[in-house]
């Protein structure tokens, strides 16, 4: 069975847990601490587990001439790329804000710690869990930073290698055991035939003894329920109020109705996964009573008789008799009483068959 750990206080994930199921508000919120607790609030209404921002300290994530450079797009929110994500990115005193409202909710609070500093920031504030973007998951002092703190890891996997992602697991395993690897691919929105879920079973033959999830920048809810089917012990979506909203992660969100649909639908395919051991069970004996068959008499046969297969045929009959699959048992052994044709053939009818009827 695959490790499992304490992702958030109360609150396991691997093995048998339920699916760990994060809402990524990311900076969807527009720079708006008010749509932030909106958004907050849809994500605990609509099911999910924890509801996730992004954190970053920009002068320590840009260096200057990223910053300063022009920023045109339809999405921007200033001239330069530093007042874009100036204008999105929260206070210190804005994020403690955003973390007693959730807690007032009822959802557990995090965010990606977009460099060492947001790292910082965001341990000082006790999140329960580290989350690790795909663009820090090649960033191994980074990595060994994080680890360092002993708060448990979500690890995105985006434009990474297999080989930097064995990388990545064995570097934060030497300091944290507490940790899983979600499967990513990094485009906003992403086509069906990049999402490659069958990594998700590489991970899992490469990194037997951690969970391994899932995060999903596609449209709709299939694929990431596909990745649940496939064994994801963590799911992480964006999500958004309106997809119509400016900014560059909108399209690829979930609105509160998806989000909502999303998680029942999880929670159905988990109830689905039941047990591994395949036998008739109490829901189905409605459907055996009505429609079960058993082996009865082809034709007549006389008391005393041995029965060959040409006088057997089976038949859904009247009272329940010797199951189909035993019909070859029977061949070869005396009836003790006679048989006429069309007759259930009971195993008291039978010397030598001890098999009760099932029912």
């Amino acid at each position: 069975m695959p490790l499992e750990f304490e992702l958030c206080p109360g609150r396991m994930v691997g093995g048998a847990h339920p699916c760990f199921i994060i809402a990524e508000i990311g900076q969807n919120h527009q720079g708006d601490v008010e749509m932030a607790k909106k958004m907050i609030k849809m994500a605990k209404d609509c099911g999910a587990d924890c509801a996730k921002f992004q954190k970053s300290e920009l002068e320590h994530k840009f260096n200057k001439l990223a910053l300063e450079r022009p920023y045109n797009s339809k999405h921007s929110w200033g001239k330069t790329y530093g007042d874009h994500k100036r204008h999105l990115e929260f206070s210190h005193q804005q994020y403690r804000e955003l973390q007693k409202y959730a807690e007032e909710v009822g959802i557990f609070f995090t965010a990606s710690g977009m460099d060492e500093m947001a790292v910082e920031f965001l341990h000082e504030l006790n999140v329960p869990f580290f989350k690790v973007a795909s663009c820090d998951a090649n960033n191994f002092p980074y990595l060994t930073a994080i680890a360092k703190k002993g708060r448990p890891l979500v690890v995105s996997s985006g434009m990474q290698s297999m080989e930097t992602m064995r990388r990545v697991y064995n570097t934060v395993k030497e300091h944290n055991p507490n940790f899983c690897i979600l499967q990513c691919t990094s485009a906003y929105p992403l086509d069906p035939e990049n999402v490659n879920l069958r990594v998700i079973s590489e991970f899992q033959k490469e990194f037997p003894d951690i969970p391994v999830g899932y995060s999903g920048h596609e449209r709709g809810l299939y694929i990431t329920l596909a990745a649940v089917g496939m064994g994801a012990k963590v799911v992480e979506r964006h999500v958004t109020m309106d997809k119509s909203l400016k900014g560059n992660d909108h399209e690829a969100s979930l609105e509160p109705k998806e989000l909502a649909e999303l998680v029942r639908a999880i929670r159905m395919v988990e109830a689905a996964f039941g047990s591994n051991i395949k036998q008739m069970i109490p829901c189905e004996k409605a459907c055996q009573d009505k429609l079960g068959k058993s082996v009865v008499a082809r034709v007549h046969v006389p008391s005393g008789a041995v029965l060959t297969l040409d006088m057997l045929v089976v038949k859904v009959a009247e009272p329940r008799g010797v199951p189909p699959e035993d019909i070859f048992q029977l061949v070869g052994k005396k009836v003790l009483e006679e048989l006429e044709e069309d007759q259930s053939i009971t195993p008291d009818l039978v010397d030598g068959y001890g098999k009760r009827a099932k029912c």
